[in-house]
């Protein structure tokens, strides 16, 4: 059963971008990024599980992996935050109508 678990990471990655490319971005357009990451994450732990002899997950490419995670997190925090802003100064200025 362990063997398994690497594909089904793989899969579960390909469904959660899957879903938010296809469900979520018409929402708003940075769900295509994030579907997109989670995407490359099912790549790689595709990757992985499938080159047993290179450990994608450690050496250069887990640094490669890390830089790529923290700079999605990074364009991911900044249209939260961005988002966020505009949803309170909406709600502020709708208050100050009332």
């Amino acid at each position: 059963m362990e063997q398994f678990m690497p594909f089904f990471y793989a899969a579960l990655w390909f469904a959660v971008g899957l879903i938010l490319i296809f469900s979520m971005s018409r929402e708003n357009k940075i769900f295509l990024f994030a579907g997109l990451f989670f995407l490359l994450l099912g790549g790689w732990w595709l990757a992985d599980a499938l080159l047993p002899a290179v450990d994608l997950f450690s050496g250069g490419w887990g640094v490669a992996l890390k830089c790529l995670t923290g700079g999605a997190l990074l364009v991911l925090v900044w249209a939260f935050v961005k988002e966020y802003r505009k949803k309170s100064g909406e709600a502020g200025a709708k208050d100050k109508e009332e």
